[in-house]
């Protein structure tokens, strides 16, 4: 998954970034609610933490709460992903005030880093709808132990080929649009062009072979991973 995680602080930060990468997951990080829109209007994420107490800007303090104007706004433009609002402020009002702003779960400070991890894999299955396996042809994901299997053969593949089929499969059938592959994809200071992206595709079709299992090209929409015909 990719996740954006919004923190202003410095130490709990980078202990969530070190304990979602361990567990796999690519994660962008901001201290601040303008870092914070910026990155989540520039990439699609499968989940956000957002913290409620941000700052507006990195450079400056500012009022308790504003992490629930950035919910706000995300929101208001249409933006469905999966939010897990953590907070060190645990009243059952507040609770209330992000779930009403648009939060799909509520974690109050302390909390376990396992189970962030574990309450966004929770979340982004229900928003998905899906369940944790997957299969199509001969090819099968397993959503829990994050691992491919190929004619019941585990298929290990290289990260970025992994996060492209993952997202042509969840769910399997859904047209999968080159900005939103790209946008899964690339660094946080940097696109991933059309030709690397193609490239990815193209290796991933001549490895599954006579899987039973087609990535086809939808011309202008994108790409959809469907059984062979």
């Amino acid at each position: 998954m990719r996740i954006l995680v919004t923190e202003d602080d410095e130490v709990l930060r980078t202990l969530m970034l070190r304990s979602l990468v361990d567990a796999g997951h690519r994660v962008d990080l901001a201290a601040s609610i303008e870092e914070g829109r910026n990155r989540w209007q520039l990439h699609p994420y499968d989940a956000v933490l957002l913290d409620l107490n941000l700052p507006y800007s990195s450079t400056g303090h500012s009022a308790m709460g504003n992490g629930l104007a950035l919910l706000r706004e995300a929101r208001a433009r249409g933006d469905r992903t999966p939010v897990l609002v953590l907070t060190a402020r645990d009243r059952t009002e507040e609770r209330i005030a992000g779930l009403d702003a648009g939060a799909d779960d509520y974690l109050g400070k302390p909390f376990d880093l396992d189970e962030v991890e574990a309450r966004l894999r929770a979340l982004v299955r229900r928003a998905r709808s899906t369940d944790d396996r997957v299969d199509v042809g001969q090819l099968t994901l397993d959503r829990q132990a994050r691992r491919f299997f190929l004619a019941s053969q585990p298929w290990d593949l290289p990260a970025r080929e992994f996060e492209v089929l993952w997202e042509l499969m969840t769910p399997p059938g859904r047209v999968v649009s080159k900005r939103e592959l790209s946008g899964k994809l690339s660094e946080s200071d940097g696109a991933l062009g059309d030709n690397a992206l193609e490239a990815f595709i193209s290796r991933l079709r001549k490895k599954m072979g006579t899987s039973g299992v087609a990535i086809r090209t939808l011309r202008g929409l994108g790409y959809v991973l469907e059984e062979a015909r």
